[in-house]
């Protein structure tokens, strides 16, 4: 085990056998441990989201927030191990910039191991680029970020904040107006979220709501502009009449 940065940051070993870390400062770990830190990000990001995106020429993906770096990284391994050669570009927030350098010293999966290259590169230069891979961290408040990033760009959101009652102001519904200005019409996002407020939020903005669910991990949360055959939809109407006084989060 390498000299993982402790001052902040824990390193914790999830139930798959790959370590995740806890965060001193939210009081929260960056992944759950019961359903393993690389099983989340390819069971609740990854798989679900190239199951809908895997035939385009090129993906566009934002990972909110970059973290330890596993959604990414997951993306890539998923990718090469499916011979998918699509052009992938990431772009990714992070508000912790101590954690960031500090990625290279943590314990990552072997399953990431032909990837460490491009952790050090992003933690030396911000950005990593070979020509089919584009991978680029903004070490800042994410909110602002989104902002700069073009109308209708993303194929893919991967919504993977630190939890809503601890990090609300990345669950609001003005964030998420915010999100479907840089998302495309057929684009999908996916969190691990199935709090009614997040769905909320995102219904309020035009997004249709659908279970992620499997049989090795806890159901999660797909949403489009679009509707998507390949999920069960939420019916958001009967869950609005029977929770008449839940309101999504606000700025």
């Amino acid at each position: 085990m390498t000299n993982f940065d402790d001052k902040l940051h824990k390193m914790v070993l999830s139930e798959d056998g790959s370590y995740t870390a806890y965060s001193k400062e939210y009081d929260e770990h960056y992944h759950s441990t019961r359903d393993g830190a690389l099983h989340e990000s390819l069971t609740k990001h990854v798989i679900p989201a190239f199951k809908i995106k895997q035939n385009k020429d090129e993906i566009n993906i934002l990972d909110i927030c970059f973290g330890l770096g596993f959604n990414t990284l997951a993306t890539l391994f998923f990718v090469k191990s499916n011979n998918i050669k699509n052009k992938i570009n990431i772009y990714s927030p992070e508000l912790d910039a101590d954690l960031v350098n500090s990625l290279k010293n943590f314990t990552y999966p072997k399953e990431f191991d032909e990837f460490r290259h491009i952790i050090s590169e992003l933690v030396e230069n911000g950005v990593y680029d070979d020509g089919v891979w584009h991978v680029e961290i903004f070490l800042g408040d994410a909110r602002e970020y989104i902002k700069t990033l073009p109308h209708a760009m993303l194929d893919v959101v991967y919504q993977d904040a630190f939890s809503p009652s601890t990090n609300p102001i990345l669950w609001t519904k003005e964030y998420f107006e915010d999100i479907r200005n840089i998302i495309k019409d057929d684009g999908v996002l996916t969190t691990y979220s199935t709090a009614l407020k997040t769905r909320l939020a995102l219904y309020e903005n035009g997004f249709n709501i659908y279970i992620n669910s499997g049989d090795d991990f806890r159901d999660a949360t797909v949403a489009s502009l679009s509707k998507l055959t390949l999920f069960e939809e939420v019916d958001m109407e009967h869950k609005i009449r029977c929770n008449p006084h839940v309101e999504p989060l606000r700025d």
